[in-house]
């Protein structure tokens, strides 16, 4: 049998990434979430169809329709095999257990604004709040963005077998526990966004600061935690929830900049050395307009803070002309509402943009006696780098060796590396 090319190959793995979480949501409309490995089995079962079908690189001119029209095959299949002894979702159990009406309602639930419709019920089971914040992220990889086990592991730093247990406790407790698979209202929906924004801000965030050892980015970390926020907005109602566009901005401003933050030897490029010519233009216009279209409403979420900041690197000509003393007072704000060690550091680095790396230097120590800032990589390369600027290269280099020593992204080391070999020679 002939191997798929690397083109069809490539192909293939992206639509099945694309439509997997499309496919187990519709399937577990059908199905009920209580029913979820069901869902997932029928998925996996259209998966390996296509794959025998495609294997000589006959693929169809629609391969998303095709993918789709199977798995509804196969779901009709399931159900009538399963009907005596399962129950699907409440609302469709007595339409799908009757021959006259089966055909007809996975008609229904097959067009395209019923599988949006079932990927944002999916997005608020997978981000309930009764479950931890660690089984929400794995749930949410492994059922809407179609991450395998491996892939889900690798992304979270840990194990293959703590993501299967992760996995079984969470589907465990929707089971348990009969959570809805349905999208809230009201107050409810307010306060259960609150778990989905977060997830998805996790989810991009790990993306772009990438806890890998050996990747700065994972792009499809970041591109798939843009595609469940622009899910969202389509929606009428969250139009009403102006942190949504919030994030979205935020994730667009940070996005643009992909393709300068790694050099040709695929080494991390920080924001003063980027060739800003790469940054993308009409994702930094999009995230601008997601910013202005989250000013209404009363209130300033983090979100709304940390996307002003990114804009404000985005629309500076120059890493010198950027506007440092605005950043300054969107981390003063950011502190407060969000109080972290993290924007903690940020302020004090910020200090040395505004007021010199004295200023930063003395802000860094004066966090450190006081407890309020945990000694990571950051901030002895932070340290390391404003020592560097004052001329005392000797403890710079002590700092940045602190740092290397204490970062596991290859990249970091790498880019921590060359700055004290050049401090050093």
């Amino acid at each position: 049998m002939t191997e798929l090319s690397p083109d069809a190959k490539a192909l293939v793995d992206h639509l099945f990434r694309q439509q997997a979480g499309r496919m187990v949501a519709i399937l577990t409309r059908l199905f009920g979430v209580h029913n979820l490995e069901l869902a997932e089995d029928v998925l996996q079962d259209t998966l390996h169809q296509a794959l025998k079908d495609w294997y000589t690189g006959n693929i169809p001119d629609n391969p998303a329709g095709w993918l789709m029209t199977v798995a509804k095959r196969k779901a009709i299949n399931m159900i009538r095999r399963e009907r005596l002894q399962r129950n699907f979702a409440a609302d469709m159990d007595r339409l799908l257990k009757s021959e006259w009406t089966a055909s007809y309602t996975l008609d229904h639930i097959f067009l395209e604004h019923e599988i949006k419709d079932s990927q944002l019920r999916m997005i608020f089971t997978c981000c309930h709040p009764a479950l931890p914040i660690e089984g929400q992220l794995a749930l949410t990889l492994k059922t809407l963005c179609g991450f395998s086990i491996p892939e889900i592991a690798s992304a979270l730093l840990t194990t293959e077998s703590t993501i299967n247990k992760r996995l079984y406790r969470a589907k465990e407790k929707i089971r348990n526990e009969q959570l809805d698979f349905t999208v809230p209202s009201g107050p409810d929906l307010f306060a259960r966004l609150d778990a989905v924004l977060l997830v998805i801000y996790l989810l991009f965030n790990e993306g772009y600061n990438s806890s890998c050892d050996d990747l700065v980015i994972r792009k499809d970390l970041c591109l798939e935690a843009m595609r469940l926020a622009m899910l969202l907005t389509e929606r009428p109602i969250m139009k009403d929830y102006p942190e949504i566009y919030a994030l979205l901005a935020l994730m667009c401003l940070h996005a643009a900049r992909f393709d300068a933050r790694i050099d040709s030897n695929g080494c991390l490029v920080i924001l003063e050395e980027q060739d800003r010519a790469l940054w993308d233009q009409d994702l930094i216009a999009e995230g601008i307009q997601f910013l202005s279209r989250s000013a209404f409403g009363i209130s300033v979420t983090a979100y709304h803070l940390e996307a002003a900041i990114a804009a404000e690197h985005s629309v500076a000509a120059s890493f010198r002309d950027t506007g440092w003393n605005k950043i300054y007072d969107y981390y003063v704000a950011l502190e407060k509402l969000k109080p972290s060690p993290v924007i903690r550091l940020n302020l004090a680095i910020i200090k040395g943009k505004t007021d010199g790396p004295q200023a930063a230097i003395t802000a860094l120590h004066a966090l450190e006696e006081s407890g309020k800032v945990a000694g990571d990589s950051l901030f002895y390369a932070s340290l390391g780098e404003f020592y560097a600027q004052t001329g005392c290269r000797e403890e710079a280099v002590d700092y940045l060796l602190e740092a290397h020593a204490m970062t596991r992204s290859a990249a970091t080391k790498e880019l921590l590396q060359r700055k004290i070999g050049a401090l050093r020679s």
